[in-house]
């Protein structure tokens, strides 16, 4: 499994994995949302991929934060080398038979991976699998996901949850300076040497994540 997909070889030499929301201002003090677009950056702040949600509005106003949708990530070539697909699921913490998934492609059309979320009474949790559908790692999130914007940071655990191998961030830093280009910030850590696939599987972890927890965070400001 040394053959990469085409374009991951940027994810090869990183640990450290920066998705950057760009929320346009006119969308900030319309308060309509245009289809969400992010850039996924190196440490050094470099872009090596965008990112495009795919999604009706109908579909964003109504379904939020349960709605489907596919986000597709381009090179700076503008070639797509990863999809992420999140069918429409109910999401209610009350009905675990509706537990959230979410499939990542690389390259479009072969299944890289999946974040499989697994009910738990008190914190989310995820299982990160390899396209065979067989286990690779464990995320898990604190507590209480809803702090006062701080940092919250979901912790990437080997499969028995006893060591922590990485975290996914949600960064707020910044915030009051820019509450109109507030951007949501996204920090990924990772063994410079996990599969690039499962790295890009991170990549989706993030979308979904977010989706789930932080979708509706800047709604009372």
């Amino acid at each position: 499994s040394h053959n990469l997909p085409p374009g991951l070889e940027y994810l090869n030499q990183l640990d450290r994995i920066i998705i950057h929301q760009q929320v346009e201002l006119l969308e900030a003090i319309l308060g309509t949302e245009t289809s969400s677009k992010y850039e996924i950056k190196n440490h050094l702040g470099q872009r090596v991929y965008f990112a495009v949600e795919e999604n009706d509005c109908f579909d964003r106003n109504l379904c939020s934060p349960i709605r489907s949708f596919t986000i597709r990530i381009a090179d700076n070539s503008g070639r797509e080398v990863i999809t992420v697909n999140r069918p429409l699921r109910c999401n209610s913490c009350w009905f675990p038979c509706f537990l959230q998934e979410l499939e990542v492609q690389s390259p479009p059309g072969t299944v890289a991976g999946y974040v499989v979320q697994n009910w738990d009474p008190f914190l989310p949790k995820f299982t990160i699998q390899n396209e065979s559908k067989e286990d690779v790692l464990k995320i898990i999130g604190p507590y209480a996901t809803c702090g006062y914007f701080e940092d919250v940071d979901f912790e990437v655990k080997a499969l028995n949850e006893m060591s922590t191998i990485g975290k996914i961030s949600k960064y707020w830093s910044g915030f009051v300076n820019n509450v109109f280009t507030n951007t949501a910030n996204f920090g990924i850590q990772v063994p410079v040497d996990l599969d690039v696939r499962i790295k890009a599987v991170m990549i989706g972890a993030c979308f979904l994540i977010d989706l789930m927890f932080f979708e509706n965070s800047l709604d009372g400001l």
